[in-house]
């Protein structure tokens, strides 16, 4: 190798000093310094669950759904591919369904949260609840509760006039078709395949409703 002044490299000196930078680069400047927070950050979130006022002190990177898990012990809802596409984490909050492992525990403060376990119970079974179990459509149960909840919310959003892709007349107030269900509840995922039985239980429901 050529010798620069007093420096003296070899190709390994090279490699490794590049391979040193390339490291470096990929550490967060506050890390590097020694500056970055210590422990995570806390907030206090208030939330109405299923009814009960409760007062929570939470990472502020938790997921609605892991305060509900972890924090308030309601395992109902259940942590599926935790990227909002399987929908077994399906809540009901503020009237709306949302996939609760996408958003975070801090950004509904004050908001109504209703889980699987405030729709109803074996000594009072939700109307839907007791549609799923007559018509089978739970099999393994895993996504049922996601299920439910949204089913609980798409014939509310029928019942508004909410129109969905597959409305033919958007001027006009969809009615609870099984086209009309399949589509509402495409985002609710079922391995068992019980997706017949899921439109035949919220059908009937819908009938009642009308």
């Amino acid at each position: 190798m050529p010798n620069f002044g007093e420096i003296e490299l070899s190709r390994r000196d090279v490699v490794a000093g590049a391979a040193a930078c390339a490291a470096a680069t990929g550490v967060p400047s506050s890390a590097r310094a020694g500056t970055g927070p210590e422990g995570p950050v806390m907030a206090k979130v208030s939330l109405t669950v299923n009814g009960e006022r409760r007062e929570l002190e939470l990472d502020t990177r938790t997921s609605l759904l892991d305060a509900a898990r972890e924090h308030l012990r309601l395992t109902g809802s259940k942590k599926g591919c935790d990227h909002g596409q399987c929908g077994a984490c399906t809540m009901i909050v503020d009237g709306r369904r949302i996939n609760s492992c996408l958003t975070l525990a801090v950004m509904h403060q004050d908001s109504e949260v209703v889980t699987i376990e405030g729709l109803g119970d074996p000594r009072g079974l939700h109307p839907m609840q007791a549609a799923f179990i007559k018509h089978d459509g739970y099999q393994c149960g895993y996504c049922t509760p996601g299920q439910i909840c949204s089913g609980v919310a798409v014939l509310a959003e029928i019942k508004a006039g909410i129109p969905s892709h597959v409305s033919a007349d958007l001027n006009a107030r969809p009615e609870a078709t099984p086209a009309e269900i399949r589509e509402r509840m495409s985002g609710n995922l079922c391995r068992c395949g019980a997706y017949s039985n899921i439109v035949e239980a919220m059908t009937e429901i819908a009938g009642r409703q009308a």
